[in-house]
């Protein structure tokens, strides 16, 4: 009898502390979260930056990796009027080549996220290159191959499994970035499978979708909106003209025009063609067009006009100017697509928050001050 009556003990006594352990748990998660709105709350952005180069397109690792982005950076993003973040992740670092989830990339995800909710900020989560698909690559197995297609089904599966937790106006699900396929069919088809999956159990969390091909304004035709869901949110990208917004990136084929550039107007005077090798003469010709604040919002015309015939929000998820383009054409160009995406109230995250060629931010966290003003006031 006594020893029954210690074993009902001892299992009460058990199951109090783990009581305990959960509320306080709960609690510093609330704490951490702040005020953050309630899962009722839609997912509404308006001004974000991408943090780029931090769990996408990056060898840093341990505590390079760990110290590239802090709170210190979400605290400063929110103090300057941004309302959200957009986190590019990449699978190689998400998950091991056995598809196991890497322990430490999630916590960084995590902490990120966590962050942003303290500071008031809404969180983008973009899945942005696969093993299967990079943008820029020749080969891209994800449309050919199943056991690809797959591995990145199961990539949100893993995601929806460790991101549900967070309300759904705190965190949204980009798909896919810049997808790239030869047939626009082949996306329209995988979109409206990985969207079911995430779905499962995530009925009402918004998730982005762009268009095939870079998620191009010019292709927005193409894409097949998913039927009877209005939790999803449209997104374009936008580096128009690219002779400007990619003047001499070292990845491009802009890398040998040392020509001049500008906006607005006529991106390439006749004079500026001379003498160029023929080959490169041919390449800088196509991109030698007029571009006002006029012809910029016509070129928005497409996904908008998408977005309203469906009812459904529009976001520019991408949108920058090297740092090398002339200063002055530079920052005017930032203004005028700034003020084509708020007139037609379209959501954008400008790349990106640092880095050498786009970033708000140099590498030691100095503003740059003419670029954040040309942003943000």
């Amino acid at each position: 009898m006594v020893n029954l009556q210690q074993q009902n003990f001892t299992a009460a006594l058990f199951v109090f502390l783990i009581t305990v352990l959960l509320m306080a748990c709960s609690q510093g998660q609330q704490n951490e979260m702040g005020d953050f709105p309630d899962d009722d709350r839609k997912f509404i952005v308006k001004r974000g930056v991408n943090i780029s180069h931090w769990l996408s397109q990056s060898k840093r690792r341990g505590k390079e990796r760990e110290g590239f982005f802090v709170e210190e950076d979400v605290a400063f993003i929110a103090s300057r009027g941004y309302d959200h973040i957009r986190i590019p992740i990449d699978e190689e670092q998400m998950w091991d080549e056995n598809g196991n989830k890497e322990k430490m990339a999630f916590s960084l995800l995590h902490k990120g996220i966590g962050w942003a909710a303290k500071h008031q900020l809404r969180v983008v989560v973009d899945l942005h290159i696969l093993r299967s698909h990079h943008f820029n690559e020749k080969e891209k197995p994800l449309w050919t191959d199943e056991n690809e297609q797959e591995k990145f089904f199961q990539c949100w599966r893993d995601l929806s499994e460790e991101l549900i937790q967070y309300p759904n106006g705190l965190v949204a699900y980009e798909l896919m970035n810049e997808p790239v396929a030869d047939d626009p069919e082949d996306w329209n088809r995988l979109v409206n499978k990985c969207l079911n999956v995430v779905r499962e159990h995530e009925p009402e969390r918004t998730v982005v979708i762009g268009s095939n091909r870079w998620q191009s304004v010019h292709t927005f035709a193409d894409l097949k909106i998913p039927e009877n869901d209005k939790n999803i949110m449209l997104s374009f990208h936008f580096y128009i003209p690219f002779i400007l917004t990619h003047y001499r990136t070292s990845w491009t084929y802009l890398e040998d025009y040392e020509g001049p550039v500008k906006y607005p107007g006529l991106t390439v005077e006749d004079s500026d063609l001379e003498n160029l090798p023929e080959g490169l003469y041919e390449t800088i010709k196509n991109e030698q067009k007029y571009y006002t604040i006029d012809s910029l919002n016509a070129l928005m015309q497409l996904p908008i006009k998408k977005a309203k015939a469906y009812n459904l929000p529009l976001y520019c998820g991408e949108w920058g100017c090297y740092m090398l383009t002339p200063e002055e054409s530079r920052l005017k160009w930032y203004k005028d697509v700034k003020a084509c995406l708020e007139k037609n109230n379209i959501g954008w995250a400008n790349w990106d928050y640092k880095g050498k060629g786009f970033g708000i931010v140099d590498e030691d966290r100095t503003p740059r001050e003419k670029l954040v003003k040309a942003l943000l006031e």
